[in-house]
Parts: structure tokens; C-alpha cells; sequence
């Protein structure tokens, strides 16, 4: 202010302020959605300017100005045979695909999450807008308040946490939970984070990593991921969940570190609050509830055309054997010109044997904590407790487990 210049700075890659809700909440991040949603209530509107072009640069005094480097000075070589994303950036192809998407009036009314295809590849099941919020690209608020202009033009729509502008809070939500928890990205010093002792497994982890686990809907999601960047929501829960509790026992900060490499989306807050989640160390504590890593993929897609496009090696399969090319006799993996152990890895772990191992050590990791809650406190385990401990912060999230049972196979 002493020469003049008054410095503003907004809140605005959210739809609230962190520390205000917080501040509502009594000093406490909620660890509910339905908590969160009850403090929040309606976000301030979206700031409306628009200018059609940027001010002048002004003078730099003795620092040059630079062009915006090449790939090539980048370090990157050749990439024309590279299977480029179909995810273009900048803010003009935001606001073009959300217009897009919410030009779909019936499509937003009723877009219900966690429904939606994960094998969509070529057409998305989603608005694919999230990396967009991510770098700025398009403003939460802004988005959140197009989305209120179709509700308000439609007879019904879908209610948070499901619908469209519920996936706009949950992103809030996990802003809002890192913001006030220290150590948020990792288990160590971490509150809210159940205390399992995962595996360390170094082998498990690179097939996982590498789309090379012989399970080839896990496989095509992990190739997917490398090579555009991007999957859909409910495929991240199907890798996450097989990577953790599912089937490996591996530590979940290992995978948010390969999506936080990978993912053109990557959130640092919803990323960790997703892997906390479906690790079911915070959150969500149904363990015993697992995604397929066969079942689930099939039954959107029976002919295996999203493992046909991600994993070309098995694009002669037949229907009957493309998600377990392992069961299939010699005869047909010759026809289709792929032999198990030579062309394409056998599974890494039985899914049958292995989730059932990992239910297992989630309920001795479970009572082990609940035994830790009780000794800290000096209190002897009963109902009560153990249903307090089990449930957590997340017990009233109950209405929201019964919606993602729906999309889990186990």
C-alpha cells in the first residue's frame, strides 16, 4: 500500500474458502459429506468478467523474455508415433466442452454417480473436465453455476452427492479435509487414516504399475492411464481397489505416487482423498466389499472392445476367454495369435485366494485399531465403541456406501 498498489487474492480454485468452513466447523475440517454440505451451503457466485485480451507486458528491465520452448527442448524426441490424448488444454477448449456437456439438458438431470461406462474410451461417459478445474483452466464456480442454469430449466434432477454439482462439492470436500489435516498425504502422523500394515512388495507393484498384473481389464486401465493421461472414475476404483485391499496388499501411497506422476487430472488434495478412500483407510470402511478385476469390467463391456484398443496383443481373443486369456485352451490362444506366459502374463495373484486373504488382514488391521483407540484412551472395548471405531468419521456416510455398493462386484 506504501506505493500504492493494493494486492487482491480470491479464493477461487474452490467453491468456498477452506479456512471459513472450518472456521464454521468449530476449528475442524468436516469428515463427512453430508457435514461439509450442511456448513457450506450455496457458493458465492463466480466473478463475470471477461477480457478479450491480455495487458501489456511492461518493462522487464534486465530479464529477457523467452519463447515458449519446444517439445523437443523439453527433452522429449520423437513422439509421432505416440498415441496422443484427446484431450486438448487451454481455457477456450474448457468452456467449449462444458458447453458441450451442459447443452445435454437430460443428460445433466440425470447424471447419477457413480453410474457410467468405464470402458468409454472413444466417447467418454464424463465431461472430462476435471483437468481443466485442476489447472485453472475453467472456474469451479463458474461451472458449479451453469450447471444450477440447467437444473433451474428442467422438471427433476439428481441431488447431490450424485449428481453433477454434488461431484463439484466432493471435490470441495476433500479440499477441505486436507486443508485441516496435517499429514493428509501419507499414514504416518495421519489422524484420519487407519493404520494398516500393507505389504511392500516390489514385484506385485511394477506389474500393477505397468499394465502387466494378467488381468486384462486391470492391464488396458493401466495402459490407458499411461498413455492418455486419463480413465474414467469408476476404473480408477477398479485398479485403486485391486492395488490395496482388493488383491495385492500394497501400500496406497504407491499408487497415488503413480497417479500423481500420470494422471493429466492429478489433484493433489482428491487424489490422496480418493486412495484413502478406496484403500478403505479413511472414509469409506466397507474392506469387505471388492471390485472384480473380471467381472466388473464385462458387464459393461461383454466383448472386451476397451481391452481390444488399450492391449492390441489380445485383439483376437475371443468374447468367451478376453477378460481370463489364461483359462482359455492352447487351441484358441494360437488362433488369436497370443500364448499365455509368451505373449501376455498370467495372473500375478488368484483374485479368488487373494481377496479373501486381503479381507482377512483389513479385519485384524481393523481390530488392531480399535484395540490401539481403546488403550489411548483408557476405555474397555463395547458395542459402542467398536461400532464408532469400525464406522468412524465416516458412519454417516452410509447413504453414500449403499450407492457405491451398487458398482461394486465382488
Amino acid at each position: 500500500m506504501a506505493s500504492g498498489i493494493e494486492v487482491f487474492t480470491p479464493v477461487s480454485h474452490t467453491l468456498f474458502d477452506p479456512a471459513d468452513i472450518i472456521n464454521k466447523n468449530g476449528g475442524r475440517p468436516p469428515l463427512t459429506y453430508q457435514s461439509f454440505i450442511a456448513i457450506a451451503g450455496e457458493p458465492p457466485a463466480p466473478i463475470f468478467e471477461e477480457y478479450s485480451e491480455l495487458p501489456p507486458v511492461g518493462d522487464t528491465g534486465e530479464y529477457e523474455l523467452l519463447p515458449v520452448p519446444t517439445v523437443e527442448e523439453l527433452g522429449y524426441g520423437d513422439i509421432s508415433q505416440e498415441e496422443i490424448p484427446p484431450f486438448r488444454g487451454g481455457e477456450t477448449e474448457a468452456l467449449r466442452r462444458m458447453k458441450a456437456s451442459l447443452q445435454d439438458k437430460e443428460w445433466v438431470a440425470k447424471f447419477e454417480k457413480p453410474k457410467g461406462d468405464p470402458s468409454g474410451f472413444l466417447k467418454p461417459a464424463t465431461t472430462v473436465l476435471s483437468p481443466y478445474l485442476k489447472f485453472g483452466c475453467l472456474s469451479s464456480r463458474y461451472f458449479y453455476h451453469c450447471i444450477q442454469d440447467v437444473y433451474r430449466s428442467v422438471r427433476n434432477y439428481t441431488k447431490p452427492p450424485v449428481s453433477l454439482s454434488g461431484q463439484l462439492l466432493w471435490r470441495d470436500f476433500f479440499y477441505k479435509v486436507f486443508f485441516g489435516t496435517p499429514n493428509f498425504d501419507q499414514i504416518k502422523g495421519n489422524k484420519i487414516c487407519k493404520q494398516i500394515p500393507w505389504s511392500e512388495n516390489e514385484e506385485l507393484f511394477v506389474a500393477w504399475r505397468d499394465g502387466r498384473t494378467g488381468y486384462p481389464w486391470i492391464d488396458a486401465i493401466m495402459i490407458q492411464l499411461r498413455k492418455w493421461g486419463w480413465m474414467h472414475h469408476l476404473a480408477r476404483h477398479s485398479v485403486s481397489c485391486l492395488l490395496t485391499r482388493g488383491d495385492l496388499f500394497i501400500h496406497w501411497e504407491k499408487g497415488r505416487d503413480v497417479f500423481e506422476r500420470l494422471l493429466i487430472d492429478s489433484d493433489w488434495a482428491i487424489n490422496n482423498g480418493n486412495w484413502l478412500w478406496l484403500s478403505c483407510s479413511s472414509f469409506f470402511y466397507q474392506y469387505h466389499r471388492i471390485y472384480s478385476p473380471i467381472t466388473f469390467g464385462k458387464k459393461y463391456d461383454p466383448n472386451g472392445n476397451y481391452i481390444r484398443h488399450f492391449i492390441p496383443v489380445l485383439k483376437d481373443m475371443s468374447r468367451e476367454y478376453i477378460y481370463e486369456p489364461w483359462t482359455a485352451p492352447l487351441s484358441i490362444h494360437k488362433k488369436a495369435k497370443c500364448i499365455i506366459c509368451k505373449d501376455y502374463p498370467k495372473p500375478v495373484v488368484d483374485h479368488d485366494t487373494a481377496s479373501k486373504e486381503c479381507r482377512k488382514r483389513m479385519g485384524e488391521a481393523y481390530a488392531s485399531n480399535r484395540l490401539d483407540s481403546n488403550s489411548s484412551k483408557g476405555k474397555p472395548s463395547n458395542l459402542s465403541r467398536r461400532k464408532w471405531s469400525h464406522g468412524d468419521h465416516g458412519a454417516s456416510n452410509s447413504s453414500i456406501a449403499k450407492l457405491l455398493r451398487t458398482s461394486r462386484s465382488e
